[in-house]
């Protein structure tokens, strides 16, 4: 994946009611069901975001589909 598309945000949150992380994907909010995805660690729900992410990018950038602006923040 190339590094452009590392830019987009990822927003990591404990919950109690799952008792796991929550990854939402701030960019993709429009696009896909929120949370994208979680993890029973930090380091999992991470890691499951950044797959869920690459996923995302591969299939617009093979079905043509524009891609989200990555938000940027000063």
């Amino acid at each position: 994946m190339s590094q452009r598309h590392l830019h987009y945000s990822m927003i990591i949150e404990w919950s109690d009611e799952d008792q796991a992380y929550l990854v939402i994907l701030p960019e993709w909010a429009n696009s896909i069901l929120m949370p994208a995805t979680h993890g029973s660690t930090y380091s999992e729900a991470v890691q499951h975001g950044l797959e869920v992410l690459e996923m995302l990018v591969k299939d617009a950038t093979q079905n043509g589909e524009p891609l989200p602006p990555p938000k940027v923040y000063a």
